[in-house]
């Protein structure tokens, strides 16, 4: 390439002067200027270019052969403890006093494996083996014990509901208990059965046709249309509590939200596969989180959902966030893991800047790890960043400002610091309150079992199936923040829901449900 760029330059200025040749002297140092600075723009541009593709050659085989662990391990990890050793300062709380030290590396003996003992809530099974040679007038001294799991597959019954009829004689009419509310009237599915099903394809991520499968090697035949149609029932009976949901998730004042695809069938369009988005909300103080899928990834989307929210939001630097045409005030936060993310990548491109700001993010992280650990309030928290996290931020802020107008717009440390200055604002305003938190991580884990099942069912049968799905995505999100079995949840609400008052239905969600 650089053999090229030379022989384009000496072919310039030959051409050059033979021009100069031709024209008077006083025109002579014009021409090479202009010849000079023509061939100097273009041995930029092409470096710039070179530079560029150089980055994503090393993006594209990292994708394919490369880690995809974002770890990164600083150099001078001694720093760390300084700054948790300021963080112990900082607390006039009394804290209990940690103790470190280095312990010389030994050779470790050979041992035996130690077997775990197993769960002690399993139930036991006890079979008794006698020996065969016993003589007569022997006693028992003792007992040997061996402990295996095993496993029998899931048993599917028959519930049969017998309701005896009585007539009464003086009062010519005829008595029977009432039958008890099913998930499906006249349906002959179970809540045991539906929630099984439920949680199989949207927490296990096993299609329905894979569910058939299995349900024909335990001799029952159920046909995919009816599984659909179960399905469909369910999501129904949920929706009176799906919609309490969003109407107390919006009520919170703290809110992370993300948006992930799906592919949709689409039955407008024979044979092509439309490309829609569930749009996920965490509150991370209530616990609760909500997915709403929509064909588009437009900004109407938010518009609609929070068209009455007044609080804080916190986002990717997605901009269909930006300016939204709500009635209440929202507050915009972003997140300090995308922009690692951008300096991560530029390891690669310029490893002393990209350092240098991994470095500088993982003392504030290190900040808030040990936050967590103490379990600190929100006021403390917040203390703790006005004093150890906000000098490092105003540091940092300066530093990117002066770099980049020293490094290429295009290349991947200008990249990763041009998103950085560009929503630092917004990355930095987390430190105002202790609730809120220094990335969107948390709403992103909820997402991952979307993720999972997209690569199982590949697709949603059509809109108003993804949107269903959505349905059964937020409460199983919900269930796994509030540490909840979602069958357990799933097979008692159904049950209940029924008849339950509408003014209550709040009891229900997973974060204020009491297992029976």
């Amino acid at each position: 390439m650089f053999d090229f760029i030379g022989n384009r330059i000496g072919f310039e200025y030959l051409y050059s002067v033979e021009i100069i040749a031709h024209n008077p002297l006083s025109d002579q140092q014009y021409l090479l200027q202009e010849a000079y600075d023509t061939l100097v723009k273009e041995h930029q541009k092409l470096q710039f270019d070179y530079q560029y593709l150089q980055q994503q050659l090393s993006e594209l085989k990292r994708m394919i052969f490369g880690s995809k662990s974002e770890r990164f391990i600083s150099s001078e990890t001694g720093q760390l403890d300084l700054f948790v050793e300021q963080l112990e300062v900082s607390t006039t709380e009394p804290e209990s006093i940690e103790i470190s030290y280095t312990r010389e590396q030994q050779v470790a003996e050979k041992r035996l494996p130690v077997r775990s003992s197993l769960p002690s809530h399993l139930p036991r099974i006890e079979e008794t083996i006698e020996p065969d040679d016993i003589l007569p007038g022997s006693k028992k001294i003792g007992e040997e014990i061996t402990e295996v799991l095993e496993y029998n597959p899931s048993s599917i019954f028959v519930r049969r509901i017998v309701r005896p009829k009585y007539i009464l004689a003086e009062q010519e009419r005829i008595i029977v208990a009432p039958l008890p509310s099913l998930p499906i009237p006249k349906g002959n599915a179970g809540a045991g059965l539906l929630a099984h099903i439920m949680v199989s394809k949207f927490v296990h991520h096993l299609p329905f046709y894979r569910q058939q499968q299995i349900f024909k090697s335990q001799h029952l035949d159920i046909s995919k249309g009816t599984l659909c149609n179960w399905f469909n029932a369910t999501t129904k009976l949920l929706e009176p509590l799906y919609d309490t949901l969003q109407k107390e998730l919006l009520q919170s004042s703290y809110l992370q939200v993300d948006e992930s695809p799906i592919g949709v069938h689409d039955t407008a369009k024979k044979g092509k596969l439309h490309m829609g988005y569930h749009w996920v909300h965490h509150a991370p103080i209530e616990r609760l989180v909500l997915f709403k899928y929509d064909p588009s990834r437009s900004r109407k989307v938010p518009e609609e959902i929070l068209q009455e929210y007044t609080g804080t939001i916190q986002t990717d630097g997605y901009s269909g966030y930006l300016n939204l045409r709500t009635k209440g005030n929202i507050t915009l936060l972003a997140c300090m893991a995308h922009a690692r993310r951008y300096f991560e990548k530029a390891l690669d491109n310029d490893a002393s800047r990209a350092s240098y700001v991994l470095e500088q993010i993982q003392y504030l992280y290190a900040m808030e790890r040990k936050t967590r650990e103490r379990k600190s309030t929100f006021e403390l928290i917040k203390r703790y960043r006005e004093l150890c996290a906000v000098p490092i931020l105003n540091s940092l802020e300066t530093w990117l400002k002066d770099q980049i107008l020293q490094v290429l717009p295009k290349s991947a440390i200008g990249k990763a610091i041009g998103y950085t200055l560009k929503l630092w604002d917004k990355l930095k305003r987390y430190i105002t309150d202790g609730r809120y938190k220094i990335d969107n991580n948390l709403v992103e884990n909820t997402i991952r079992p979307l993720a999972l099942g997209r690569k199982n069912y590949l697709f949603a049968g059509s809109h108003k199936a993804a949107q269903k799905a959505a349905i059964l995505y937020s409460f199983f999100a919900t269930c796994k923040v509030n540490n909840i079995d979602p069958y357990t949840w799933l097979k008692d609400v159904l049950e209940s829901i029924q008849e339950y008052k509408v003014n209550r239905l709040d009891e229900l969600l997973p974060n204020k449900w009491e297992a029976p």
